[in-house]
Formats: C-alpha cells, structure tokens, sequence
C-alpha cells in the first residue's frame, strides 16, 4: 500500500512541492490542497494518513509567523484535525508548519489545542539560512525521528526561537518525553529555550521543527557533498529518514490490521 499524505498549502505557502516530493519518495501518494478547499469540504481530511503543513511565509508572517493560518484553522478545521489524531494520522509541521502548529495548539497536546509555547524573534534579530546540527532526544515518543542520532539539517527562519510559556511547561516537556530534537552543542541558531529545534506530542505521531528535513531527501543537496567519501552518497540522507519512518509507521499499522 501507498499511505495517502495529505499536504496544506496557503497563500505565502513555499515549500509544499519539496514536502510533497519527499513524502513521495519515502513510498506515499501525496495531494496538495489548498486551505480554502478543505475548509469549503473538511471531511476531506478523513481520508488521509499523512498530513504536512510546509514551510514558507503564510498570509506575509502577518501580527506573527503563522498565526493568520493557525487562526483560519482554529475557526474551520480544529475538531476533523483532532479527529484525525485519535485515529493515529502521522503530522508533520515544517518551519512555518511547526509556527501553525503551535499557536494551534495541537502542539504539545492536540486534545487541548491551548497554545503554551511559540516561536519568536531569532535573538540575533535577522533571518537565517544555514545548515545546523541537531540530535535526537534519546527519551522522544516521536515516530519520526526514530533511527537518526546527531545529523546536519538546514534552517531557514526569522522567527524560529522556541519558547515556553513558563517553567513548568520546559518541565511538562522534558518529562513526558515530548521534545523530539534539539541543536547539537554550540550551535543554537536562533536562542531556543534549551536548544529544542523540534518537539512532539503524547503519541508521537505529531512533530514539529524549525529545520527543514525535505531539504535534505538526496546526498547531492548537502552543500559539501563533493568532499565527501563514497560512503556518503549511499547512505540515506538524514532528511528523508523522517519520511521513511512515517510511511512506514502507516504500513505497519495498516498490516497489523489486516
């Protein structure tokens, strides 16, 4: 079987197509919808076992990054969201995705949908385009991320500092198990609250991240692939991992089923 991916693209929306092509080739079918469609027809949703809200510059970053698109989807698409998380749909938000994802509130808990954490201003107040090292939480829940340890992924953001609301929240965090990703040792881009590049949900079906693993789905888009051994260009790039780990995910529980 090909798990069916739904991906959410708006006005601003940029990086549906690399999403798209990603997840397609980690073994999904994919589809591209537009907000305004799902929201004329949300029972679309049901029909998907994949959902990726991708990268970009959503409505301008207006008031703030994503906050215009999670609004439109708090008001419209809230509950067949939720509803696709109790029947265990994998989510995926990438950079302006992860911005949506929280101030939607399906980021740490989906069954709240309260908003306890944000994205804010890079500290060095300016955007940024560069490659970053992250490692995975070894306590993570997230399906994810499974199999990867410390990685090179790239960033492409203004507005990418993570933060909580207060202690407790870091605490609640840490102790569940939900941050997925942090920035490797010295090399915290944008002043994230404990290095955390990427966090999940209780089912770890649900990650967000500021860096861009579609970016990464082919040796040859590292920068310095032509100083690397001949090794590298037949290891699975670290990018695509991710959506490997998803689609499978999709067809184990499919087979399980059967």
């Amino acid at each position: 079987m090909k798990p069916k991916t739904l991906i959410i693209r708006t006005a601003g929306t940029n990086c549906d197509r690399e999403l798209a092509y990603a997840f397609e080739l980690a073994g999904a079918e994919t589809e591209t919808h537009h907000l305004n469609d799902l929201i004329a027809n949300p029972q679309q949703i049901a029909s998907f076992d994949l959902i990726g809200f991708p990268g970009g510059f959503s409505y301008g970053d207006d008031i703030a990054a994503g906050r215009i698109f999670a609004n439109r989807v708090k008001h419209r698409l809230l509950e067949p969201l939720q509803a696709a998380v109790e029947r265990g749909t994998a989510i995926i938000g990438i950079c302006n995705g992860f911005q949506v994802l929280v101030k939607l509130g399906l980021l740490p808990d989906p069954t709240k949908a309260v908003q306890v954490t944000t994205l804010a201003d890079n500290t060095e107040g300016r955007f940024l385009d560069r490659w970053v090292t992250q490692v995975t939480d070894p306590d993570t829940k997230c399906i994810w991320t499974k199999g990867l340890d410390q990685y090179e992924l790239p960033i492409a953001h203004g507005e990418g500092r993570f933060v909580v609301e207060n202690d407790s929240v870091l605490a609640d965090l840490e102790s569940a198990g939900l941050i997925a990703i942090r920035y490797g040792a010295g090399d915290n881009p944008n002043g994230s609250t404990d290095d955390i590049a990427g966090i999940c949900d209780p089912t770890g079906l649900i990650l967000g991240l500021m860096p861009h693993p579609e970016r990464f789905v082919d040796p040859t888009h590292y920068p310095q692939w032509t100083r690397q051994n001949a090794d590298f260009m037949k290891q699975t790039p670290a990018g695509l991992v991710f959506f490997q780990n998803a689609v499978q995910h999709v067809i184990s529980k499919a087979t399980a089923g059967a």
